[in-house]
């Protein structure tokens, strides 16, 4: 008999953390061709070319950050290189982008047939995890090409900003054909809403067999009680900082957003919705209602780490300015009930590097209207929820199922998010006692700075493997970017 092939890595003494499995057992991890092919209690060393002992460290799945933003306000091919090697240090490895048409990204219009080949022409060989993308249908003509972009790219997710018809990306604007680069006929509002989730609807039809991975995402906020609001807080002395910009966009903003969201999709039959970065108890008390309205639309709840870890007396200031706004206090620990209640289905980092001098106005550097919004925070995801979920006695496993297992099954990655046999072999290596503080200096982002400076967190990534090649260890990023691409086509 002609022997077994060599294992090409074994990871030995891992604490394997897996989501729906409540104990954490130390195993071995037998690795071949970028797929586990081997979980078990002992693994004879002699069966690999190369073994790693990962020490009794916990072992998650590589983390899935489901809501980045790679190439918002720096070039796509120089801000992948460095936003993801901040993201190889926290343990994420693999990056799903919301991109459209429009200012900022590519600051193109058009079609998606000619937009979206010159991203992946930019994404390739620039990324250190892999990636993929949600796609913004802007204009009308983008509905149309919904199709040829999941039979094409395997996009089977698509995103719309409810505010983004009647407001700016950083306040009040009047031109928003011109940022958005659509006709001066042309609307983005609730009906250019129903006509994508009508789209949507119609590509679950032709594909009954991927209808579970292709979904809707929605960012809920309404931009004529954003606009009405921040007319009358700019009007306040009294109200400054994150506080004046959290009652600008207040959260019942956000829950009528939701409601009037919930309502189209149930009216288009539009049955998978995403709803995106719910920042307060409003927005996540509406998700909840409109899921005992609508029992047969399939809701996913989303919540971000800036959210979860930040208040309005961020220390921070001007650099947390988010959309949606970092909360009160109360927000705060509400989302966390609802985290440990399973009624957020997975956390994100929301992560868009806005540099320094990009995020603050040269002019005024403390005023919060003038301040871009938007932060990176990716390098921060597993740490954060592991150090604040602890303290909070949330499980290891839950940690895994919201941080990998969930956003990797919603979205079509089905190599994605498990530690077990004929998965992708992406693994975070995390010690559990070791406390840092956060600091700027120390990250690979190209940020300059973090909204979350001076937090201590419990629990640092040590290791990371992406398809079984360590990408990050002791310290640095290893090698060069060899993130694949994820399609998402496959059945």
């Amino acid at each position: 008999m002609s022997e077994a092939p060599l294992l090409d890595k074994i990871i030995k003494n891992v604490r394997v953390v897996r989501p729906h499995v409540d104990a954490v057992e130390v195993l071995d991890l037998g690795i071949k061709d970028g797929k586990f092919t081997q979980v078990a209690p002992h693994i004879n060393p002699d069966e690999g070319k190369e073994i790693f002992d990962a020490q009794n460290l916990l072992g998650f799945p590589g983390v899935v950050d489901a809501h980045m933003h790679i190439g918002i306000y720096q070039p796509l091919d120089q801000d992948a290189v460095t936003e993801t090697k901040a993201a190889a240090t926290g343990g994420v490895t693999s990056s799903l982008n919301y991109i459209r048409t429009g200012q900022y990204y590519l600051n193109k219009g058009g079609s998606y047939r000619d937009f979206f080949p010159e991203v992946l022409a930019l994404s390739q060989g620039n990324f250190f995890v892999d990636y993929g993308y949600h796609i913004a249908p802007i204009s009308a003509i983008h509905i149309d090409e919904m199709q040829m972009l999941f039979e094409e790219y395997g996009i089977g997710s698509f995103k719309i900003f409810m505010f983004y018809g009647g407001y700016g990306l950083h306040g009040l604007s009047d031109q928003q054909n011109l940022f958005l680069m659509i006709n001066k006929e042309e609307r983005y509002d609730f009906a250019h809403f129903e006509f994508i989730m009508r789209g949507l609807t119609k590509l679950r039809e032709l594909y009954p067999q991927a209808s579970d991975r292709l979904s809707l995402s929605l960012h809920c906020e309404v931009a004529e009680i954003l606009n009405a609001y921040t007319k009358i807080v700019q009007q306040d002395s009294s109200l400054t900082g994150l506080k004046a910009y959290s009652a600008a966009r207040p959260p019942h903003s956000e829950g009528l957003a939701i409601c009037i969201a919930s309502y189209l999709a149930h009216e288009t039959n539009c049955l998978n919705i995403n709803l995106l970065h719910l920042s307060s108890r409003k927005a996540v008390e509406a998700a909840l209602m409109m899921q005992t309205i609508f029992p047969h639309i399939n809701f996913r709840r989303e919540v971000t780490v800036g959210h979860l870890l930040l208040d309005v007396d961020a220390p921070t200031g001007k650099w947390a300015k988010v959309n949606p706004p970092i909360r009160h206090r109360a927000d705060v620990e509400y989302l966390w009930q609802a985290v440990l209640n399973r009624q957020v289905d997975w956390i994100v980092s929301d992560h868009a590097c806005c540099s320094a001098e990009k995020k603050a106005s040269l002019k005024d550097p403390n005023n919060i209207w003038l301040a871009k919004s938007g932060f990176g925070g990716t390098e921060y995801l597993l740490s954060g929820v592991f150090s604040e979920g602890s303290k909070r006695g949330m499980s290891y496993n839950h940690m895994a199922e919201l941080l990998s297992w969930n956003p990797a099954q919603r979205f079509g990655l089905n190599s994605k998010g498990d530690i077990a046999v004929g998965y992708d072999a992406d693994l975070v290596l995390l010690d559990p006692s070791e406390t840092f503080v956060v600091r700027a200096a120390d990250s690979e982002s190209q940020q300059g700075y973090t909204p979350f400076e001076g937090l201590e967190l419990t629990g640092r990534v040590k290791s990371t493997f992406l398809r079984g090649n360590i990408i990050y260890e002791q310290g640095q990023v290893i090698g060069a970017p060899r993130g694949h691409y994820l399609s998402r086509k496959g059945v």
